[in-house]
C-alpha cells in the first residue's frame, strides 16, 4: 500500500472513531497506534543481511547489531517486538542470537541443537 493511500485510510479509520474531532488527551495514544513496524519481508532482509555480516564461524547474532539493522529500515529507535520478531525468524533457521550485549549468551543457540551453518535465513 503506498503511502497516500495508507494516509487517507487513517483518517477515515479517524474521522469514522472521532466524528467530532480527537480529544486532545487521546492525541498521544492514537500517535503510539501509528508507530512504524517492520513488515515481514523487512524482518527476513533484516535477517538476511545480519546473517551476511555475521563473521565466520557462525557467531550469534547481538541483540544490539538487530537494532541497529532494523533502525535502518524504520529511522527510528527499534521497538521491542520488532526485534523479538527478527530473533524468532534468525533461531527458527539455527541461526544462533544473543541477547547479552557482548553477543556472548551461549543460551541463545537454537534449543533443537540444529546447525547454522548452512547460512540461509530465509
Amino acid at each position: 500500500m503506498d503511502r497516500p493511500t495508507l494516509l487517507q485510510k487513517v483518517v477515515e479509520w479517524l474521522r469514522a472513531g472521532y466524528p467530532d474531532g480527537v480529544p486532545h488527551n487521546d492525541y498521544i495514544p492514537l500517535v503510539a497506534l501509528l508507530r512504524r513496524q517492520l513488515t515481514d519481508d523487512e524482518v527476513t532482509q533484516v535477517s538476511a543481511e545480519l546473517v551476511r555480516e555475521s563473521p565466520p564461524p557462525p557467531e550469534p547474532i547481538s541483540r544490539i547489531d538487530t537494532a541497529v539493522k532494523i533502525s535502518h529500515y524504520t529511522r527510528d529507535l527499534p521497538h521491542e517486538d520488532d526485534i523479538s520478531r527478527v530473533r524468532a525468524h534468525l533461531i527458527s533457521r539455527g541461526w544462533p542470537f544473543s541477547d547479552d550485549p557482548d553477543g556472548d549468551d551461549p543460551d541463545s543457540a537454537d534449543p533443537d541443537g540444529n546447525d547454522p551453518t548452512d547460512g540461509d535465513p530465509s
